[in-house]
This record gives C-alpha cells, sequence and structure tokens, in this order.
C-alpha cells in the first residue's frame, strides 16, 4: 500500500493558520463587496434616498402635467391658445401655459417644476385638439 494520502485526508487534516483565515475572510468580503455593487445592483443608502426623490418628482409633474392638458383641451378657446403656443418659443412656453391658468390645481399653491414644460411638449405633440363634449353638441 503507497504512503499517499487521499484528497479528503490531507483536508480533513489540514489547519489553516490564523494570519490566511483572517486574510482570506477579508479578501472575501472585498470580493463580495465589489460584485454586489457592481453587477449585484446593490447602492447606497444615500443614492437610493435621490433616486426615491427624482422619481416622486417626476410621477407628480407627469399627472400634474395630464391635468394642464385636459384643462388646456376643455377650454373655450383651446384652438387659438395652441396656436399663439405654437408660435411662441420654447423658452416662453411653460410660462405661456402657467400664465394661462391650466396648471393650478385646488389645494395645490407650489408649482410643480418641470410639469408646466411637459404640459406644452405633449399639447405640441397632438396633430389635432381632440373634440369636446361642447363641441359635438
Amino acid at each position: 500500500m503507497s504512503n499517499i494520502d487521499t484528497f479528503s485526508t490531507r483536508w480533513n487534516n489540514y489547519r489553516p493558520s490564523k494570519k490566511l483565515w483572517i486574510c482570506s475572510m477579508v479578501g472575501i468580503s472585498c470580493l463580495t463587496m465589489v460584485l454586489g455593487f457592481t453587477l449585484g445592483g446593490w447602492i447606497p443608502a444615500g443614492r437610493a434616498s435621490v433616486m426615491a426623490d427624482i422619481a416622486a418628482r417626476d410621477a407628480t409633474s407627469k399627472l400634474v402635467a395630464s391635468i394642464c392638458v385636459q384643462k388646456f383641451v376643455s377650454s373655450a378657446d383651446a384652438a387659438k391658445s395652441l396656436a399663439v403656443l405654437k408660435k411662441a418659443s420654447s423658452w416662453q412656453r411653460a410660462g405661456f401655459i402657467e400664465n394661462g391658468g391650466w396648471m393650478t390645481i385646488a389645494g395645490v399653491d407650489d408649482t410643480v417644476p418641470g410639469a408646466a414644460d411637459l404640459c406644452a411638449v405633449r399639447l405640441l405633440d397632438m396633430k389635432k385638439l381632440p373634440e369636446t363634449v361642447a363641441d359635438a353638441t
């Protein structure tokens, strides 16, 4: 019989030093963090908070812009106002929407950032104004 030990016997008899054990744990911890933050999708709490604030602001501006479009389309002189909006330069459109009163929402005193611009873009993207109930009768 040979004096060569099997792999399992050598594995069972192996006792790493404390230095090797600690270096291995630190290395595995660092590797886990690097892989988690690069490939795993982990993000720091501060960045997650900022992303949540941006998502909430964007959702609010989309909601207010939708209400603005509905008010604009439902107004009595929507076609005339749309023509004026199309003639206005890009930096004047948000002011035109805000001054027209279509951005006002009951109970909300502050303006929502980006909502007027989004409302103007949505209005300019329309091929034609939809018919309102008052126009159909």
